[in-house]
């Protein structure tokens, strides 16, 4: 089963850079997608055998969420269940026979970590929400995590060990995540690789450098483990400052 996520950066634009392309050819049985920012109604994207589960942040041209599945899940549910989380369209839950699968945008802490209080009660509440899906069947969780979680997932960890998604609060609470029973699957299939980013500023060419951070992610219940077959970041993919990740599981 092939699983795939990207943070898009709007989808619309998106689009017009090859989405579609990528789409087809890669063929994924559940497409996840961040940062669609737009509206309902605002696109018509013909995902011809694919269910479609949108998110829609309150605010327009903001934030949002999207899964594409081949199969029809048993149930989904949009948002944390609370509502000061529920207005950005960041949370989407998929039930299926033997697992669930979560996509999800995580709140930036923003420049001078404006958010960052904001951030760390979302990070406890999330946790707690994915934990007690768990107590059903095991998770699938995958998106925008917006941390950077080990100095090996950055270029410069040693300039932005203050900034939004390097702070050693941000980074703790992915600590946390992998304490309490998940798995980083990226990091299980190679734990020392160094340079492999998925995100990169449109600023300073970043992208050309090499300059970038690992802030998205595929992680699963521990239960999972043996049924993880491989975990990619498809750094050869353009139309977004983010390229997309993927996951195979038996």
């Amino acid at each position: 089963m092939k699983l795939i996520s990207w943070n898009v950066n709007g989808i619309r634009a998106c689009v017009q850079k090859g989405f579609l392309d990528f789409f087809k050819e890669e063929d994924a049985d559940i497409f996840c997608i961040q940062e669609s920012k737009l509206q309902e109604g605002q696109i018509d994207l013909d995902l011809n055998g694919y269910h479609q589960y949108w998110n829609y942040a309150e605010k327009k041209g903001y934030s949002g969420t999207a899964v594409f599945t081949k199969q029809e899940p048993l149930s989904v549910s949009y948002g944390l269940g609370i509502e000061e989380h529920d207005k950005e369209g960041r949370v989407i839950a998929c039930e299926f026979e033997d697992f669930y699968l979560v996509t999800v945008y995580t709140p930036n802490s923003k420049s001078e970590l404006a958010r960052l209080d904001y951030r760390m009660i979302w990070e406890d509440e999330f946790r707690a929400y994915l934990k007690r899906l768990e107590e059903v069947k095991p998770v699938i969780v995958c998106g925008d995590l917006n941390v950077a979680h080990q100095e090996i997932d950055l270029k410069n960890p040693k300039s932005n060990r203050k900034n939004a998604g390097f702070t050693d609060e941000e980074r703790g609470k992915f600590t946390e995540l992998l304490d309490a029973g998940f798995i980083d699957t990226f990091r299980h299939f190679y734990p020392d690789t160094e340079g492999v980013y998925s995100w990169w500023s449109y600023r300073f060419k970043a992208r050309e450098k090499n300059a970038g951070w690992r802030i998205d992610y595929f992680c699963t219940s521990e239960s999972l483990k043996d049924r993880l077959v491989s975990a990619k970041i498809h750094t050869e993919i353009f139309g977004s400052d983010h390229c997309p990740i993927e996951l195979i599981i038996k």
